[in-house]
């Protein structure tokens, strides 16, 4: 079965370049392609995309947005990968804490492109651990007690802290010594405690609430 992707992007040469690299794969598929935000949503409720590939500065309706709706308009939303020209960008940041998985840069290879899409459909967050201290240093605000409402465990603030370095499940369980699974478990508390969507969301409270330093 294949991943249905919807691109929207105000530039043409973008969604053509876009289009071209995920038609090339047997597996994605681009189901249709918006010029604004403001499109986004009756596409979405029509094509019912698995991925969208949003461009953040837009004229009418911006990117963030644009993923505020979507997110608010149904308990299935797709999942959304944030396209940019610049990854150091106030824009991008609001997009990850509206809700998007993780952002790709315009200059990315097709090899990227595809590999970025196949994580987020597959319900992975595309994070930078680098890129996104980087953005919280320089646009965080303060998520004052959330962690500590939160009530996590020893563990799941253990668990918390190894995802804000972007390690995977399978390396999450290398460093403690359990489980996938059981790491899996974790994760997923962790998410509900934090009332947040994906990893991307939960490194961002961790940076926001001081859990976290964004240092470097």
């Amino acid at each position: 079965m294949s991943t249905d992707v919807l691109i929207v992007d105000d530039d043409e040469l973008i969604r053509v370049g876009l289009r071209a690299i995920i038609d090339a794969q047997p597996d994605l598929r681009v189901v249709g392609e918006a010029a604004d935000g403001a499109e986004v949503p009756p596409l979405v409720a029509r094509l019912r995309p698995r991925v969208v590939l949003m461009d953040v500065r837009m004229p009418a309706i911006d990117g963030i947005q644009a993923t505020r709706l979507l997110l608010a308009a149904s308990a299935d939303p797709p999942r959304v990968l944030v396209v940019t020209t610049f990854e150091n960008d106030e824009y991008v940041y609001e997009a990850l804490r509206a809700g998007a998985s993780g952002f790709l840069l315009k200059r990315a290879r097709p090899a990227e492109v595809v590999a970025a899409v196949r994580a987020v459909a597959a319900g992975d967050s595309l994070l930078f651990p680098a890129a996104i201290r980087r953005l919280a240093g320089a646009y965080g605000s303060s998520g004052g007690d959330r962690l500590r409402a939160a009530r996590l465990t020893e563990r799941e603030a253990e668990v918390l802290r190894l995802m804000t370095t972007g390690l995977s499940n399978t390396e999450i369980a290398g460093q403690l010594v359990v489980g996938v699974e059981t790491v899996k478990t974790h994760v997923g508390n962790v998410l509900a405690k934090l009332g947040v969507r994906d990893r991307t969301q939960a490194v961002i409270a961790a940076y926001e609430s001081g859990f976290v330093v964004p240092t470097g």
